[in-house]
């Protein structure tokens, strides 16, 4: 049995964290389907900017071109997968593929940007990269010392 989990002490506490807390609540609901359709998440390595760059593969068999669409709307990339109606003419004896539409859900962290989306075999191959504006990179910020400041004032007499 899951218990749900409140998370309004944090709300109270922390200041500016409503995102975090946002995803955790998501995280701790239950979906209806969790696992179908079945994914990886994959950090890519050896790229030149490996830990940057990140693959989504998605087991969709079955699925046409056509009837996938992605989508990225505020940090959340979403994948829905549209099944057309049944087919009357055909009777199954046995039916162990899934062909349902479904609709999966990613949060993604600032500044990931979808780069690529590739159906190949089966498998939909979702390319992210991690693209940090420069304002938000690390700058390093030059030191002056006291005896610079003497100099420039003895060259201005």
């Amino acid at each position: 049995m899951r218990t749900a989990i409140d998370f309004s002490p944090l709300y109270r506490s922390a200041v500016g964290f409503d995102r975090l807390v946002n995803l955790l609540d998501s995280a701790a609901r239950t979906d209806a389907t969790p696992g179908w359709p079945p994914y990886n998440i994959e950090r890519i390595a050896g790229a030149e900017d490996a830990g940057d760059t990140y693959r989504i593969e998605i087991a969709v068999a079955g699925f046409r071109p056509e009837q996938l669409a992605i989508e990225v709307k505020e940090n959340v990339l979403t994948v829905t997968g549209k099944k057309d109606g049944e087919d009357a003419s055909r009777t199954f004896l046995h039916r162990g593929l899934a062909e349902r539409s479904f609709e999966r859900r990613f949060q993604l962290a600032d500044h990931i940007r979808v780069t690529e989306a590739d159906l190949a075999n089966g498998l939909l191959s979702i390319g992210l990269k991690l693209e940090v504006p420069e304002a938000k990179k690390a700058k390093q910020i030059a030191i002056k010392t006291a005896d610079a400041s003497a100099q420039v004032l003895q060259a201005a007499e």
